[in-house]
Parts: structure tokens; C-alpha cells; sequence
């Protein structure tokens, strides 16, 4: 069953890495890692939120640009993979993300949307707003337990 979802995220540069690529003014790529927490979201099945990362990739002139990258948000009862990409024009980011990977009460998920990032008012932070569909009828089967299967008779 798919269920959208809507969620208002703060999120908050924790490392970056710039290097100018050299073939043009201000052309940069830049490897980013963020943290965040939630300003708007309804707990799931998965409980209540523990806490959101993301590395992402980005490829920019004059601060505008391609961008792409992985974030992980965990529950008390399980945790959500997704990928993103998107572009920064004017100084907001929109694209779309996808969810790959769920674990515990998650497994299974799957989940397609849309997402905008924008400054907040303080340095290094940032207002991300996500929406979309999940649809967790994978989710709540029996995953396949690690550790099971493996060291025997090789």
C-alpha cells in the first residue's frame, strides 16, 4: 500500500571538501556530509527518528550546478536508504530522490519523490523538504537473517 509523505527537515554541513577544477573561474567539485533533524514529519510504523546523514556530490559553476548522493535516516525501528540528485540554480537545490534499501521494519520499502533544499538564515545550515510515495507492501516479510548459511563446509 503507498502512502505519501511530506517532511521538513534542518540539515547542517558536518564536513566538506572543495577542490576548483581549474578550467574555469570559481568551477568547483565538492564531497559534502550533512547531518539533520526533523522540523515537520509524522512517525511511521518505524517508530520515532533517531537521526539523518547524507554524502552527496557536487559539480558547480559560480555555485550552480549538478549534484548527487546518498542519504540514511534512521527510526527506532528500522532505517531508510535513498539516493538523490538534483541541481542548484540561484541558490536552491531541486531534484528528486529514490528510496533503495530499508532495513528492520523498513525492509522492503520502496519509494520515489521530489525534494528542495534552501539556506536557512544561518551559515551552513539548510531547510530540505521532501515529498513522495513509499510503498512498504515488500516491507515486514522476513529478511534473510545475516550469519546464517555462511562458514559451513567451505
Amino acid at each position: 500500500m503507498a502512502a505519501q509523505r511530506k517532511a521538513k527537515f534542518k540539515i547542517y554541513v558536518t564536513r566538506r571538501e572543495m577542490l576548483y577544477v581549474g578550467d574555469q573561474p570559481d568551477h568547483t567539485l565538492m564531497l559534502t556530509e550533512m547531518e539533520g533533524e526533523p522540523l515537520e514529519y509524522s512517525p511511521g510504523v518505524a517508530g520515532e527518528f533517531v537521526s539523518r546523514r547524507s554524502v552527496g556530490f557536487h559539480d558547480r559553476i559560480k555555485g550552480e550546478g549538478p549534484m548527487q548522493g546518498y542519504a540514511v535516516t534512521h527510526y527506532e525501528y528500522g532505517a531508510v536508504f535513498s539516493r538523490f540528485e538534483g541541481e542548484r540554480k540561484a541558490g536552491v537545490t531541486s531534484g528528486t530522490w529514490r528510496a533503495y534499501k530499508g532495513t528492520g521494519k523498513l525492509a522492503g520499502i520502496t519509494g520515489t519523490g521530489t525534494f528542495t533544499v534552501k539556506p536557512s538564515d544561518r551559515p551552513n545550515e539548510y531547510i530540505l523538504e521532501m515529498e513522495g510515495t513509499y510503498d512498504l507492501s515488500g516491507a515486514g516479510e522476513p529478511a534473510p537473517a545475516a550469519g546464517h548459511g555462511h562458514g559451513h563446509g567451505h
